[in-house]
């Protein structure tokens, strides 16, 4: 008889091999890190001997599952920011948050605790993208699982890389070092197309190939990101990739949510993998990815858990049976994607779309010897029906839950017994993540109850002090003012035409301030656009000085790049009102007697009924210069027939009020 290290015997062994075996009872055996033999319980008893057997009767024995879309540390941020669109709870609040927490350290105790949960659900392979990768790896070796790590690149800094120079070089430095662990395939991950340049993907789809490891990215997880692709590249978002060069590596897709039957078949000549996402997708309201088209197609699609962050949880049991349903309602046919597959989805179909299917995913000679055993005796999975030679996968996929795991090994290792987990201290890396859940708090109460410090969170911000002289005044004849701007006294140094759409986002509180959002028109002489800008100007309260026919403001202004929509700071900085005001502005930059003025004459749409407005406005740096062009703007407004009694005091804003 040939000597193993142990034999699994007694239970339903589900292969999850291409036939579909199923042994009842069966059993596993391993000799370090393989599978030795799998078959018939009488036939493995009979050739094989064992220093330990274990009596798997009343359960099943199946594969180790396989999460195909992770970002393990994130369960540290597990529940922080949920019920909010993705934009805004990818750039609002994971991002800023991420900056400000994520280091080594971070990592490190999220990927231990992230581990802990997926052993105790029955996983013993996953693929994760993150920052620290390095750290992550270690991590896995430490709890003993198996795992595709992906050093994430993007095309603006990130917590572990002031430029994505630096994040490929790490990622090259990552790759170099692990290659060839038993348990870690290092891999190189650009975020998204949206998130990286045309550089950014090439390289890294070379870095791939050079080193023949997987390329793992986010692919068309929101129609946004399919509509956005299409009007800037003219194409969706698999052929972009591929135009980079992107499907000449061995490429793991997240999501896919929104690809069409072409780009299937696009993934699928190039041999990449997709991993299927259903509850974040669900959750974040990305859609439904069309899995029964990408089956049919031929596509190894695996199931995801997406991120705890998105999720909340990271509990294969949970996202099967959801694949299974999604499928099913989203088809409108009851047979689509049934428990067999659905399980093989989060096996064997799971380990080929991470190009790891040689060695894991199945219970098949020469393995490696992941594999996961679940208790069918429970209350909640009782009766049991037989009559059905594949009766173990409807239980499995629509009656079990993570609970039920019993043991698992990943290469040869156990790493949980009777529930108990041996190679993480559970208790522990809960208590330390209660420590930096209550610090990240702290932050996010004090970010919260400042406007400033929710802008400077999403980055771009730039300070200008604002210290000038200006009047506002209502005005019957604009033309009037374009006659008086006449030599000698007043030369124009510079004119231009603009449509300005602003909405005034308008906060309680004492401090009176307000977030604009512009969109500005450029227009040329003949009204047609030329160029557009969007714009995010932040004013504190103005200290106010009058002059006999102006007034002195001084306010601090913040400046930032509008590169959101609107909603997104709608939904992100909650502000109590809005008000928009659009307007045509017509604008001279003039010299009167030698001194710099701005001269804006204004026509609101929004309100539309407000009529035509003149602005004038000066710098200033000290209160006798104030003074001095106080009268300066007096004589301007005698020159453009505007009388007293038609200066305006309020912003325009204020009009909508």
């Amino acid at each position: 008889m040939e000597e193993a290290d142990l034999i699994l015997s007694g239970g339903i062994v589900a292969t999850m091999n291409d036939l579909g075996d199923i042994y009842n009872p069966g059993a596993v055996v391993v000799r370090a890190d393989r599978i030795l033999a799998v078959g018939p319980a009488a036939e493995i008893t009979a050739s094989y001997t064992a220093r330990e057997t274990v009596d798997c009767s009343g359960q099943a024995i199946i594969p180790g599952l396989v999460n195909a879309h992770t970002h393990l540390p994130m369960v540290l941020l597990r529940g922080l920011a949920d019920d909010r669109r993705l934009d805004v709870w990818l750039l609002g609040y994971m991002m800023p948050v991420e900056r400000q927490f994520v280091n080594p350290d971070f990592v490190r105790l999220g990927t231990l605790l992230a581990c802990a949960e997926m052993i105790r659900s029955g996983v013993t392979c996953f693929a994760d993208m993150y920052y620290y990768e390095e750290e992550i790896a270690w991590a896995v070796v430490e709890a003993g699982l198996r795992g595709l790590c992906a050093q994430t690149v993007l095309k603006f800094p990130s917590p572990d890389a002031g430029s994505f120079e630096d994040s490929l070089v790490a990622s090259r430095e990552f790759i170099g070092r692990w290659k060839g662990h038993p348990l870690v395939v290092p891999a190189v991950g650009p975020h998204a197309p949206y998130t990286c340049t045309e550089e950014i993907l090439r390289a890294c789809a070379e870095l791939a190939i050079e080193y023949d490891v997987p390329l793992h990215i986010h692919v068309s997880e929101t129609a946004s990101e399919v509509e956005d692709s299409r009007r800037e590249y003219g194409m969706p978002v698999v052929p972009w990739i591929k135009k980079q060069g992107v499907l000449e590596a061995k490429v793991l897709a997240a999501h896919c949510v929104h690809i069409d039957a072409g780009e299937m078949r696009t993934l699928r000549n190039a041999g990449a993998g997709v991993a299927h996402n259903p509850t974040s997708n669900l959750k974040l309201a990305s859609g439904m990815a069309p899995v029964k088209q990408m089956l049919e197609a031929g596509l190894h699609v695996g199931i995801g858990t997406d991120g705890a962050a998105s999720n909340n949880d990271l509990d294969m049991f949970e996202e099967v049976r959801l694949a299974a349903l999604l499928a099913k309602g989203t088809s409108g046919d009851p047979t689509a994607l049934p428990a067999q597959q659905a399980l093989r989805l989060a096996t064997i179909e799971g380990a080929r779309a991470l190009h790891m299917g040689d060695i894991t995913g199945s219970l098949e000679p020469g393995k490696r010897a992941d594999l996961a055993v679940v208790d069918l005796s429970p209350l909640h999975q009782t009766p049991k029906f037989a009559h059905e030679a594949g009766a173990v996968y409807a239980q499995l996929v629509y009656v079990a839950k993570s609970s039920d795991v019993k043991h698992v090994l990943c290469n040869g290792r156990w790493l949980m017994r009777d529930r108990h987990l041996l190679t993480l201290d559970e208790v522990e890396l809960a208590a330390q993540a209660q420590e930096v859940a209550q610090q990240i708090d702290a932050f996010l109460f004090t970010r919260e109850s400042d406007v400033l410090r929710k802008l400077v969170s999403i980055g771009g911000v730039s300070q200008e002090e604002s210290f000038e002289v200006q009047v506002k005044a209502r005005l019957d004849d604009p033309a009037r003012v374009e006659q008086a701007l006449t030599p000698p006294d007043i030369i124009i140094t510079k004119q231009s035409r603009y449509r300005q759409y602003d909405t005034y986002l308008v906060f309680s509180g004492p401090e009176g301030e307000r977030l604009r959002y512009r969109e500005d028109e450029i227009l040329d002489e003949a009204g047609q656009v030329v160029n557009a800008r969007n714009r995010l100007t932040l004013t504190g309260p103005a200290k106010e000085r009058e002059f006999a026919h102006s007034v002195l403001l001084s306010r601090s202004r913040f400046i930032a790049p509008a590169d959101r929509s609107l909603r997104f700071y709608h939904e992100y900085f909650k502000p109590v009102a809005e008000r928009e005001v659009h307007k045509e502005r017509r604008r001279w930059r003039i010299r009167y007697k030698g001194i710099e003025f701005a001269i804006n004459v204004d026509r609101l749409t929004k309100p539309a009924e407000a009529g035509y407005f003149l602005e004038i406005k000066s710098r200033t740096w000290s209160m006798r210069d104030a003074e001095r062009k106080a009268e300066m703007i007096g004589e301007l407004l005698e020159r453009f027939g505007v009388e007293e009694e038609r200066l305006f005091a309020p912003e325009y804003a204020d009009l909508v009020a």
